[in-house]
């Protein structure tokens, strides 16, 4: 049986035993795509997952050490969880000392609804837009979300395999709906076995997103990308490097078509330039 930490052990471990693996990381995706700002309000959405209370309790590090002056809120979002999960929620941030704002939603029953075959697409969409929503009311120009650099590479791989785009999730983004508000993803650079190692050492038994319309479907699509990378991780081991990386180095002279803005483009536009 694994001991629960303590507060304290909890937090001095991510700045401590885990600096390499998941502060330094961190650390790092701020500084280099300037996610944290002096006077940003930021609203960490929590989910009751591993990742955002791992993100919640990284923020309030990086608010406690970091030269940064900035605001935190903690928001977290009942979409219709059974109670069971939702007090599970509650008690991981009670015990962790994460402030936590619930508010409540009817999320699940609309997908249920609407899109109960193929619910996690609508689903984080809609989640997404209740947050912005609860948090641009508390004040706060920004949400962060516990996406992780595993998440990037396989969401990486799912575009160009099932949706044949080169397309990935970024470090930030603009809201289009929610004026002056923010998206960004701090832990990119954070592997997901650092965070599963980090949990169960702290002893913190995390609850899994709690979807009642998703109960007993299998989410194939990603899970099969994450065993696909895992089997070519066995042939080559830095190949989850290698694709985030290529995320951003792609070379436009070596592309056949791309699109900014929306607006579609061919490589053919600038090659003929060329003949002129």
């Amino acid at each position: 049986m694994v001991e629960i930490l303590s507060l304290n052990e909890i937090e001095r471990s991510i700045i401590k035993k885990y600096r390499k693996r998941i502060w330094a990381p961190f650390v790092k995706g701020v500084n280099e795509f300037e996610l944290v700002n002096d006077n940003d309000k930021i609203a960490i959405c929590i989910s009751g997952g591993k990742d955002s209370l791992l993100l919640a309790k990284l923020f309030q590090e990086l608010k406690r050490h970091g030269k940064i002056k900035f605001e935190l809120e903690f928001i977290a979002m009942d979409p219709g969880f059974h109670q069971e999960n939702r007090d599970a929620l509650l008690e991981n941030c009670h015990y962790l000392n994460i402030p936590v704002k619930i508010f409540d939603s009817s999320i699940f029953k609309v997908v249920d609804k609407i899109s109960a075959e193929f619910p996690c697409y609508l689903c984080a969409r809609m989640r997404r837009g209740a947050l912005y929503s609860y948090a641009q009311e508390l004040g706060c120009n920004k949400i962060a979300l516990g996406h992780h650099f595993d998440d990037i590479i396989e969401t990486t791989m799912m575009n160009i395999l099932y949706a044949g785009t080169f397309k990935t999730m970024l470090p930030k983004l603009k809201s289009d709906n929610f004026e002056n508000m923010e998206l960004i993803r701090p832990m990119l650079y954070v592997k997901e076995k650092d965070i599963i190692t980090f949990t169960k050492n702290a002893g913190i038994k995390v609850m899994d997103c709690g979807c009642e319309v998703a109960a007993g479907k299998i989410a194939s699509t990603r899970a099969d990308i994450k065993q696909l990378i895992a089997d070519y991780r066995l042939k080559f081991k830095d190949v989850d490097k290698s694709i985030f990386s290529a995320a951003c180095n792609v070379n436009m002279d070596a592309i056949i078509g791309y699109s900014i803005n929306g607006e579609k483009h061919s490589y053919l536009e600038d090659y003929n330039k060329g003949e002129q």
